[in-house]
This record gives C-alpha cells, sequence and structure tokens, in this order.
C-alpha cells in the first residue's frame, strides 16, 4: 500500500491587516500539522519586517490554522541535507544561520507587539516560534515539545537561549532530554504562556488582547520589548543606562504628550502609534 503525500496548500500562509492595525499572520498548512517549509519561513520573516516598518501596523498576531500550530521544519522540503547526504563543513551552521535562527530573530526584534495564538500541538521549531512571542494565548488542548532528543538532534532555533530565560536551566533541560509534551496547563504554571483558555474562546480572547495592544502606545511598547529583551544579557548599569536612553526617546513621541496631556486633563488617552 502506497501512501499519497499531502496535497500542497496554495496558501501556505494566510495574511490580513485589520482596520485597527493588526497584522494577522496564520500558518495554513493543517495537513502537515503547520510543518514549515523554507518559503513559508521566509514570508514570515518579511511579514514580520514589514510589520517593523510600516507605522500603520499596531500588532501582530500569530496563529495557525488545524490542529497543530508548528510541528517544527518540513524536513521534506526545509533546505536541510537529510543525514546521509554528503556536506561541506559549515553547510549545516550557514542553514540555521539563514533559517530558523534568522525567523526566531525576526520576532524577538520586531517592533511591534506579537501575540502568539497556540491552537495545538507546537514541537520543535514551532515551539520555539511561540515562545519567543512577546505573549503567549494557549487553548487547553495545544501542547509543547521540545522534540529534538527524540530525533538525536541538539535544539535550534534559539530554543537553548529562549527557554533559560523564562523558566530556568534546570526545566529547560529537563523539557530538553526527555522531550516529553508538555500540557497547555502545565506550561502556564512553568511561566512559558501567559493564558489558557478554552479552545472555542481562543480566537475571541486573541482578539480581545491584540485590540488592546493595537490601541497601546506602539512606540513605548517598542522600547519596552527592547528593554525588557536585553535585560537578561547585560549588567545593571548598562540596563539602567538603556532604560534612561529609551525613555529620553520616548518623551518625543505623539504618543506620549497624549499620554501625559489625557492624565493632566483626567481624561482617557488615545495613541495612535506616533
Amino acid at each position: 500500500m502506497t501512501t499519497q503525500a499531502p496535497t500542497p496548500n496554495p496558501t501556505p500562509v494566510l495574511h490580513t491587516l485589520t482596520p485597527n492595525g493588526v497584522s494577522w499572520i496564520t500558518l495554513n498548512r493543517p495537513e502537515v500539522l503547520n510543518a514549515i517549509t523554507a518559503e513559508q519561513r521566509d514570508h514570515l520573516i518579511a511579514l514580520f519586517e514589514e510589520a517593523t516598518s510600516t507605522p500603520s501596523i499596531r500588532a501582530v498576531v500569530l496563529t495557525a490554522t488545524g490542529k497543530g500550530f508548528c510541528t517544527g521544519a518540513d524536513l521534506r522540503g526545509s533546505g536541510t541535507p537529510p543525514p546521509e547526504t554528503e556536506r561541506t563543513a559549515g553547510d549545516i551552521s550557514r542553514t540555521l544561520r539563514q533559517g530558523a535562527q534568522r525567523l526566531i530573530t525576526s520576532i524577538l526584534d520586531c517592533e511591534k507587539p506579537v501575540l502568539a495564538a497556540v491552537n495545538g500541538t507546537a514541537a520543535g521549531l514551532g515551539a520555539h516560534l511561540a515562545l519567543a512571542c512577546d505573549l503567549v494565548l494557549a487553548a487547553e488542548s495545544a501542547r509543547f515539545i521540545e522534540i529534538f532528543v527524540r530525533r538525536g538532534l541538539v535544539p535550534d532555533g534559539a530554543g537553548a537561549y529562549l527557554l533559560p530565560r523564562l523558566i530556568g536551566p534546570q526545566r529547560t533541560k529537563e523539557l530538553m532530554f526527555f522531550g516529553d509534551a508538555l500540557p497547555a496547563p502545565e506550561a502556564e504554571r512553568l511561566g512559558l504562556v501567559n493564558r489558557v483558555v478554552p479552545d472555542a474562546d481562543l480566537e475571541k480572547t486573541t482578539q480581545s488582547w491584540a485590540d488592546r495592544l493595537a490601541t497601546s502606545p506602539t512606540r513605548a511598547l517598542a522600547l519596552t520589548k527592547q528593554l525588557v529583551n536585553a535585560s537578561l544579557d547585560t549588567d545593571r548599569a548598562a540596563a539602567l543606562a538603556a532604560e534612561a536612553a529609551a525613555q529620553e526617546i520616548n518623551m518625543a513621541s505623539a504618543d506620549a504628550k497624549e499620554g501625559v496631556a489625557a492624565f493632566v486633563e483626567r481624561r482617557g488617552a488615545v495613541f495612535r502609534g506616533r
């Protein structure tokens, strides 16, 4: 009996921009639990870069269709040579730098808040894709799996950078050494997930959080993200200097002036992302 390959999806990444400036990015290969091809990866990177450079985009949502959020790189179409292929020294590290690492970096460096809505299994690079986001909502049925050890591989896609900063080295090693599936409620307890919601409520909750982000002071959020992301890689003096510099930059923004004026005038602030 032969197994027929899944029919390629003509739209592997769905993208919509809402009137209030939320860029919705949806992985759309449910037939393979949204494993990512090289083409999808490059499309995602371009969308995150577009979010940074487009003033009208105020927030980004990353989610997926079907039962899986993302099960990692699609090894059949990822551009990574199979183990038996003859390689030149540096091929693998170059592939990682230009591929998975560049994708994760595009999220970490995006100057808009990025919200992950994890609808199902997030494994390997797929887990790191979610955990690189600024906020993570997960459906009750979602699972996170550091699947690399099951394949005899070292975790990549910045996993060994992201997880210790979120849950510490001991918990990270437990997840990476055993490769056990971590249910969403346990991921929330450990601090990998901000909120777990019933599956039926994921879209509604995501929409609510995205709308709040889209009406927030965008530049202040970008600078806050930058400070927090850098805080674990620097000493106190450098962190406080960066904080002062960020506040100096932010106080020149229209949103900061609006926020102060609204406080003085005892009214609600209306932020426009400027």
